[in-house]
């Protein structure tokens, strides 16, 4: 039974961010196809944006009208838009309609807009549904939340989406004589369509709802005996009575049940120092560097942005998986790793500063650093993303309601700094891929 709780636990935390993180690694194919071309990258961190207003209305909800929602209606409720949004996705995503003079991607920009909410809103749902469960099971949530990036980005690999083939381009001078040209970046057609990739999701959506479903209608003896498992011996006081949180959601069953000894109560200066710090590393790992990961990558070649891509995906889950092993409840230790993240950062930021002539090009020093720069990036911060939800879990079932309030706010603040400074400002720019000599 544990085994199928902590199953289950992972589907659910599949289902939080695997539609949006499925749009953004489909964009290679989407972007040619649309009217809106480059654009299009831009307007899907705006609805992002726009679509906060979902967990803004819960959490609202939560402080005024305290057990209003019934979580489990809420996340079934959740889950079922993402799918029906998913499969409209695979066949009308090519739809345009004119608005104004300009031609427009009208039904794909108001699904992406749907799954938007779906993705943004599970941040404030799903977190504190988890409190339900013991801390074990929290873990695997976040290591399905890991694969939510993880497995779009394999079968986008496996799609051939954004695989850049070097052509040498050679041209002919009107006078008949052969002049060499120099290599040019040719985008290889994907091996399958985009409905595919998004019947694909639409499935993993289902997966989702059908293991909350599961989840939910397990007995509350069962969720509780297994909780009590995989925190090993439950520390009970005194007089061994137990203390029940009060809920902020009304519930269909009570949730479970936590003892004096596991609610290890924070100071108010702690807690403040815990939301800072989330609302910082989600900014970093959510908008602020992925924003600039082409540029930081490219100029060392396509071959190692996949690889940074690729292996900065594996990193997540993999930091959940060591949390179950190695966790720590030390503040000091928590501030002590998000510095080193952060410094990780800085360098990936200044690569993207300085691109297309970033340090080291040329060689696969350079390369190998940026890539050992990203993964030890997403690791070091998806680990302690991981650490602050379980001490947050430790505080009841409103402290992660807040908690996802502030992942989405820090989410928010990143994406709305980046924005003006890739799009309108342009301080970024861009290297060849199959070009690595900088300009004299």
């Amino acid at each position: 039974m544990a085994v199928t709780l902590h199953l289950l636990s992972c589907l659910l935390g599949l289902g939080s961010w695997i539609a949006i993180n499925g749009v953004w690694v489909e964009l290679p194919l989407l972007v040619p196809q649309t009217p809106e071309g480059w654009e299009l990258p831009s307007y899907l961190s705006l609805l992002i944006q726009f679509a906060n207003i979902g967990p803004l209305t819960v959490t609202l909800i939560h402080k005024f009208r305290p057990g209003c929602l019934r979580e489990g209606a809420v996340i079934s409720g959740i889950l079922a838009v993402g799918i029906a949004s998913c499969v409209l996705l695979a066949f009308l995503w090519q739809e345009t309609s004119w608005v104004g003079t300009t031609r427009r991607s009208t039904a794909l920009l108001c699904l992406i807009f749907f799954l938007s909410l779906v993705d943004c809103t599970s941040s404030v749902t799903f977190l504190p549904y988890m409190t339900r469960l013991g801390p074990n099971y929290l873990i695997s949530y976040f290591i399905g939340e890991g694969l939510s990036g993880l497995m779009p980005a394999l079968l986008a690999l496996a799609q051939g989406v954004g695989v850049v083939s070097c052509e040498l381009t050679n041209r002919t001078e009107p006078n008949g004589s052969y002049v060499p040209g120099n290599l040019s970046a040719v985008y290889q057609p994907a091996r399958f369509p985009a409905w595919c990739f998004f019947l694909f999701l639409s499935v993993m959506m289902g997966l989702s709802l059908i293991a909350f479903i599961i989840l939910h209608k397990t007995p509350k003896e069962q969720r509780n005996q297994e909780a009590g498992k995989g925190k090993g011996q439950v520390r009970r006081e005194s007089g061994g009575r137990a203390v029940e949180q009060k809920p902020m959601m009304a519930e269909d069953e009570p949730e479970t049940q936590m003892t004096n000894q596991e609610i290890r109560k924070c100071s108010t200066r702690e807690k403040v120092f815990i939301y800072l710090v989330l609302a910082w590393v989600n900014a970093l790992t959510n908008a602020v560097l992925p924003s600039v990961q082409t540029y930081s990558c490219i100029p060392y070649g396509g071959r190692i942005y996949h690889l940074a891509a690729t292996l900065a995906a594996i990193a997540n889950p993999v930091a959940c998986g060591i949390a179950v092993h190695l966790s720590t409840r030390n503040l000091l230790a928590v501030g002590a790793l998000t510095v080193i993240g952060s410094g990780l950062g800085s360098y990936i930021m200044a690569m993207a500063v300085l691109s297309p002539c970033p340090p080291l090009l040329g060689g696969n020093t350079g390369g190998l650093l940026i890539v050992a720069a990203w993964v030890l990036f997403v690791g070091v911060l998806s680990y302690v993303k991981v650490i602050i939800g379980v001490i947050l879990r430790g505080e009841g079932h409103g402290a992660l309601v807040w908690c996802g309030a502030v992942v989405q706010l820090g989410s928010m603040l990143g994406a709305l700094t980046m924005f003006p400074l890739v799009n309108v400002y342009t301080l970024f720019w861009s290297g060849d891929p199959c070009n690595q000599s900088c300009p004299q």
